[in-house]
Parts: structure tokens; C-alpha cells; sequence
């Protein structure tokens, strides 16, 4: 059983910043991994002083999918995100920085529909904090055996990054990892503690590549499985530095 890919989300609802490596800390997710969102004007969150709180105050993809037509890039050093749109590259600025911030949120309020969930304003997360979809900070862990299982189901080739996963592994049989629930494994330096399976809502519905809403992936885990899972969540009880290659294994 083998790590193949390690993906971060800086910015919640956006694309995929994939990693060489990563160092896990015990009690948090991969860093940077959510670390900003944008609220939008329906939003319960204070801009000036967020908390974590539920994805329905923030852009995502399972309501927002124009989001998915554009690709990202962040730079960790300087904490600097770029859009790209088709290749093009059309907004950039750091975002711990005001300034970068205000250029961003600019071509967002541009790109995104207005109303009530329009006026896009960036917010980062509290410390030792991550705007996921649960309150604790979690590793994702999707198993790519279970992706190909899934396509006897829809009868075409399923995205992996549907599932907008931390950590793809190969090499288990499909839906092993839900075996693992209330197990540890070691993951190269790490163990992690497999806390439980992850049920899948309508952002797996969005075409990565186009943003065009293609699938219903819920339903096709219901109809072929009994259920809407894929994936599970997990908690870093040792830490240190993983990378794509590194064996995993039952500790």
C-alpha cells in the first residue's frame, strides 16, 4: 500500500496545491490546507474577526461551481495566490496582506454572480484553525481503488479530484480504508488515526476540469453501494514529513 499524492486547498472552494511533501503535525491537517475562505454576503461570519463555521457561510463548490473554472496557484514563501483562467493567468495577490487581498476579492466580485451570495470578501483562519467542512482539523485519506469501483457505476472515468482528498493511496482492495475506522496506520514518519468515512454531498457533482455540474456522485454511491461514503477522515497522532512513494501500512 503506497502514498501516491499529497493535495492542500489554501483557499477553500478553489484548486488543489499538490505537494513533493508535507510535514504533519499531531492534532492538525497539512498546513496552509483551508487555511483561507471567502465569505460571502449572506454569511453569519464576522470578516474582521472569523471563526470556523459551517461551509454554508462560505463559497464552496456544492453551490458556488463556477468556482471550478478556475485553476490556482500558491506559493507558500510569500503566501501568494494566483488565478488562472483557461491558461491565462487574470488575478494575484498575497493573501496576508491586505492589499493582495483587495485584488483578489476584486476579480472574485467581478467573476462570481451578485445577490446574496455575491460581494466575496477573503478571510484566514484563526490559528492552529481550518475552514473544512467538520470543526476538527482532519487529514482526508481517499482510496483510488474505490474511485475505479465507483466507475462500474457511472459507466465513465470519475475525477479523482472530485473528492478534493489530502492523501490519494494505492494498493488496497476497494473500500479497504473503511476497514480501518477506529484503526492506526503509518503513513512513511506518521501514524494516523482513521476516525471515520466521509459522506459525499453535491460538490463531488462539479467537473473539476470545466465546472460544469455532470454527475451526481451521491446517488451513484447510493445505487451501487448502499450509501453515500468515499473517502475517510483522519487525525495525525505522530508527526514528521510524508511524501508521495512512502509505504503504508496497519500500525
Amino acid at each position: 500500500m503506497t502514498l501516491t499524492d499529497i493535495f492542500r486547498y489554501p483557499m477553500k472552494g478553489m484548486g488543489p496545491d499538490r505537494l513533493d511533501s508535507v510535514a504533519l503535525t499531531p492534532g492538525l491537517g497539512l498546513p496552509f490546507d483551508r487555511n483561507w475562505a471567502i465569505v460571502h454576503d449572506s454569511s453569519t461570519v464576522d470578516a474582521a474577526a472569523p471563526v470556523w463555521a459551517k461551509k454554508a457561510n462560505f463559497l464552496c463548490l456544492a453551490r458556488d461551481e463556477k468556482l471550478a473554472q478556475l485553476e490556482t496557484s500558491f506559493d507558500e514563501e510569500t503566501r501568494t495566490l494566483t488565478i488562472f483562467r483557461k491558461g491565462k493567468q487574470i488575478s494575484k495577490g498575497r493573501l496576508d496582506d491586505p492589499m493582495g487581498r483587495t485584488l483578489l476579492q476584486t476579480f472574485l466580485n467581478s467573476f462570481m454572480p451578485s445577490g446574496p451570495r455575491g460581494n466575496p470578501k477573503i478571510v484566514e483562519a484563526p490559528h492552529e484553525v481550518q475552514f473544512t467542512d467538520m470543526e476538527e482539523a482532519k487529514v482526508s485519506l481517499i482510496n483510488r481503488a474505490s474511485v475505479s469501483d465507483l466507475e462500474r457505476v457511472t459507466r465513465e472515468p470519475v475525477d479523482l479530484m472530485r473528492f478534493r482528498g489530502n492523501l490519494y493511496v494505492d494498493g488496497l482492495k476497494p473500500w479497504q480504508e473503511f476497514d480501518w475506522v477506529g484503526k492506526r496506520i503509518r503513513v512513511g514518519e506518521c501514524v494516523l488515526e482513521i476516525l471515520m468515512r466521509i459522506d459525499r454531498c453535491a460538490a463531488t457533482n462539479v467537473n473539476p476540469a470545466s465546472g460544469d455540474v455532470d454527475m451526481n456522485i451521491p446517488l451513484s454511491l447510493r445505487k451501487g453501494f448502499g450509501h453515500i461514503d468515499c473517502g475517510v477522515h483522519a487525525k495525525v497522532i505522530m508527526g514528521g514529513t510524508i511524501r508521495p512513494g512512502d509505504s503504508i501500512e496497519l500500525a
